[in-house]
């Protein structure tokens, strides 16, 4: 059986966001096809060359984002 994956399947694949058995038949696809092939590695270019940045966020935001959980959780109870 064939499948045909998207370009949001190969997304997946790159960010290790796939099941095994995805996984699996996206490795065949790419194995078998080499246009998939060249998509994917087109696509993993753009990954590797996308700035890395992570965020932070501050004290108090989180501070006000967990005090918001826990009063809208305390309410949701009565």
């Amino acid at each position: 059986m064939k499948q045909s994956f998207t370009s949001i399947s190969l997304v997946k694949y790159l960010y290790n966001e796939t099941t095994a058995s995805e996984t699996l038949a996206i490795q065949e696809a790419l194995r078998e096809s080499a246009e998939f092939r060249q998509e994917f590695q087109e696509m993993r270019q753009a990954y590797r060359e996308l700035p890395k940045v992570s965020f932070n966020a501050s004290r108090s935001s989180l501070k006000s984002i967990l005090d918001y959980s826990k009063q809208n959780a305390f309410e949701e109870q009565c």
